[in-house]
Formats: C-alpha cells, structure tokens, sequence
C-alpha cells in the first residue's frame, strides 16, 4: 500500500521555462493545470515529498520557487541533487530519499515527467511509478506502473 508520493518538479508540480538561472528568479512562474487541485486532496491521505535534479536549484532554491505559487505548503520534505550527491536516474538518487525521509520502497511511488529520468530508477528500487506524460508522447513505457497526461488523474490512482 503506498504511503509516500514523491514528486519531481519541473514540468510535474511547476512548469519548467527552461530560462536562466534559478526559477526562484524567474520573472513568470506557474503551476502545472491541476497539480494544485491534485495536492490539496493527495496530502490529505499521504506524505507528499518533492526530489529534484534541477541543475540550477539547491533545495533552498527549489522552496522559493515553490513559494511563489504557494506550492511548498503541500509537501513535508523537499530534496535536490546538490544536498543528495547524486542524481536522477541512479537508483542511489531515489535511495537516498528513502533513507532521509523515512520511507519504504514498496510503500512509495515516484511521479515525474521523464521517463528515463524519473521513472526508470525508481522503479529499479521497487517504488510504484508513474509517468506525467503530459504532451501524450508516443512510446513503449515497461517501467511505469501508471501513465497519465493530466495531474488530476493522480486522484484515481491513489
């Protein structure tokens, strides 16, 4: 039974412009549609956690940039690269999280936008994992649990 729902963030909580330097400094941020509504209900009933491998964001970084849309108040731990040594897809990546929040493998499951990135690990782990695949792209998906092309699909998963 899955307890733990750990996120990726750019392109799955927040919408990733892929401009310079951190997104706390944008000049636009915003929401992905309906992971908002998706979180208000899933923190509820979970530990929501959110692990990057944002390559211009430290954790500090990544909660600021939460906070301009007020989406830091969904999760209870947040994780980067930069703090974690490592990054996605190593399995240590998703390992590491585990072991600093506390959770279980069988009882987690890893929801991100890149297959290769976000899915693939987690999954190698034994996490449940599903894939954000937001622009519907074609492809053969074996490592993911789940696929869905809207955030408010999580809400019939879990």
């Amino acid at each position: 039974m899955v307890k733990t729902l750990i996120f990726d963030w750019g392109d799955t909580i927040m919408r990733d412009y892929q401009l310079d330097g951190p997104m706390s400094v944008w000049e636009k941020v915003a929401w992905i549609p309906g992971a908002e509504e998706a979180l208000l209900k899933l923190q509820q009933k979970y530990t929501c956690i959110i692990a990057t491998s944002a390559a211009h964001s430290d954790t500090a970084e990544m909660i600021k940039a939460l906070s301009r849309v007020g989406a830091n108040t969904y999760f209870s731990m947040f994780f980067s690269q930069k703090e974690l040594g490592t990054s996605k897809p190593d399995p240590r990546f998703f390992r590491r999280v585990l072991e600093l929040s506390g959770a279980q493998a069988a009882e987690s499951a890893m929801i991100g936008n890149i297959y290769e990135k976000d899915i693939v690990g987690a999954k190698q782990i034994g996490m449940t994992t599903v894939l954000f695949n937001e622009q519907e792209d074609k492809g053969d998906f074996p490592d993911a649990d789940y696929v869905i092309t809207a955030m408010t699909d999580l809400l019939k998963i879990f």
